[in-house]
């Protein structure tokens, strides 16, 4: 079942990757390079890299870690659609279409596939790994949407820094993801 878990999660965000490829009949690469400003976007990929290559080495620790970082950072996408951009900007525009593949039904997948059939146990060290995309995502969407170039910045397409309230998302993101990753460790530890 965790073999084929994971190579639907592989395989559904190929087909998405792939039906972003395409524009007005031909192949191109603007619209993957717009998607991939998204968390969401590349939280599924990470996800479904990690998928893949736990189907290719099932017993890899590495492979193993790799999923449970990218399984952290979907489950703190669901969340922040669930939590935070759902009543903002509606759930209807959220959950359809490749969204509800990217925002609900990849998580849900990655969450059952590690925490049913993929339970190895977590240290707090190993656990604090999860926080990693996201950090990672917070300097890149900071330095695009505050401090690069204006003509080469992005829209503040999450609504992170209304009022100039960064910060306070930082904190906010980082601590929803820490309880995430808290509450990964301990479904993997029962």
């Amino acid at each position: 079942m965790d073999l084929v878990l994971n190579g639907l999660i592989a395989g559904i965000m190929l087909l998405l990757v792939i039906r972003f490829s395409r524009k007005d009949g031909k192949w191109t690469t603007e619209i993957v390079k717009q998607a991939f400003c998204f968390f969401t976007v590349q939280s599924n990929a990470l996800c479904a890299v990690s998928a893949l290559l736990l189907c290719i080495f099932p017993h890899a620790g590495w492979a193993w870690t790799l999923k449970y970082v990218g399984t952290a950072a979907v489950t703190v996408t669901m969340l922040t659609v669930l939590f935070f951009l759902g009543p903002v900007i509606g759930y209807r525009r959220l959950l359809s279409g490749s969204d509800l593949i990217m925002h609900l039904i990849n998580p849900v997948l990655a969450l059952v596939s590690f925490c049913v059939f993929e339970r190895r146990g977590l240290t707090f060290g190993w656990a604090m790994l999860g926080l990693l995309s996201v950090v990672l995502y917070a300097m890149l969407y900071g330095w695009k949407v505050l401090l690069c170039p204006q003509e080469r910045r992005w829209e503040d397409f999450y609504g992170f820094n209304k009022g100039g309230k960064w910060y306070l998302s930082f904190i906010l993101m980082l601590l929803g993801t820490f309880l995430v990753c808290l509450g990964l460790m301990g479904i993997q530890n029962l």
